[in-house]
């Protein structure tokens, strides 16, 4: 696929994320049964379902793709369903209505709290034990994909090479306590009931309107000192992110398996506000004193089942650059990347 130079709009982003990768037609011609998206209306889940729903039509396959959630985005539901997908508003916090969803033989478990934690700790809890529970029950036939987060890994400094499948979870914070939460309650659904589950553990998805690209570039251009408390971390292009999040449905297992995502390279918080301050014209000044303690994965495994991501960093660095410096939209969601007390 020949990448754009540049993105010019929402819709021209939206566009980009939404082609299918690599691979994933040809698994919606051999998966079985429809597919359904739990937290279809958080950051991530539109494009992932409009890349699902067009890979169906690449494929020429007869499935389903249904998107779940509360919906307070009316927008991105008439998106949704004037894209094909059927939507269906729910509480995933209420387990009468999740027993009222549809049967479907593949999930995507994309729900979760992430932001604000400090002061509604109860809330994040509930959030990320609480509705795996209900899900892990009520659809312990089919197959679930749960979206997770490399902070469940210990920090490591950056000569380690980040962390694989096989280190042990040693979470810091509340949050991130609450998300390997959420994995042990999946696992025991695998255990219990012979559910087939994948733990998706990311770090860290980039779409132009969020991400750690658009954290150290607005700070740049807005002529802030960039935090370089945390130096190094890793990123994924969201398009790829969602792409691997879909074909893992195929690689689901009892007892539940981990795959780390995100991309090939260590990146340093000094290189990336470095080539920010050359595009922009800008100079760049830094905050924090640097403590070796990263969330760093080394998604190997990810590479050998699906290959490595078709949008590289220098293509990400550009793009962003190039929509801060225009005024493109912003979700107004940091991703906390600079935080290594587990305080998000």
């Amino acid at each position: 696929m020949k990448h754009p130079y540049k993105i010019e709009s929402e819709e021209a982003l939206d566009a980009l994320l939404s082609i299918p990768g690599e691979g994933l037609a040809d698994m919606m011609k051999r998966l079985d049964g429809d597919i359904m998206i739990l937290g279809i209306g958080g950051k991530m889940g539109v494009t992932l379902g409009l890349q699902a729903v067009n890979a169906v039509r690449e494929a020429g396959a007869c499935k389903k793709i249904i998107g779940v959630s509360r919906f307070t985005d009316q927008e991105g539901r008439r998106k949704l369903e004037e894209n094909g997908i059927e939507t269906i508003p729910c509480d995933l916090l209420d387990r009468r209505q999740v027993e009222r969803l549809p049967q479907v033989k593949n999930i995507i478990y994309m729900a979760g709290r992430k932001f604000g934690i400090g002061g509604s700790e109860n809330v994040t809890w509930a959030m990320n034990t609480m509705i795996p529970t209900h899900v892990g029950t009520c659809f312990r036939e089919s197959r679930i994909v749960v979206f997770s987060t490399g902070c469940v890994y210990p920090l490591v400094s950056v000569k380690n090479g980040g962390c694989t499948e096989d280190v042990k979870p040693e979470p810091v914070g509340e949050y991130a306590q609450s998300c390997l939460g959420r994995e042990r309650v999946f696992e025991y659904c695998s255990n219990a009931f012979g559910t087939k589950v994948l733990l998706f553990r990311l770090n860290y998805a980039v779409d132009l309107r969020y991400g750690v690209l658009h954290d150290i570039g607005g700070r740049i251009w807005t002529s802030q000192p960039v935090c370089n408390t945390v130096g190094h971390f890793n990123i994924i292009w969201q398009g790829d992110a969602n792409c691997y999040a879909l074909r893992c449905l195929e690689h689901c297992a009892s007892p539940a398996v981990p795959v780390n995502i995100t991309g090939p390279e260590t990146v340093s918080v000094k290189h990336i506000a470095g080539k920010f301050a050359d595009f922009m014209g800008k100079d760049v000044s830094y905050s924090g004193v640097n403590q070796d303690k990263c969330y760093l994965n080394n998604a190997s495994k990810s590479f050998e089942l699906f290959g490595r991501p078709r949008i590289g960093l220098e293509d990400m660095i550009r793009w962003q650059a190039e929509w801060i410096m225009r005024g493109g939209s912003s979700l107004g969601k940091p991703t906390h990347f600079e935080v290594n007390d587990g305080k998000f």
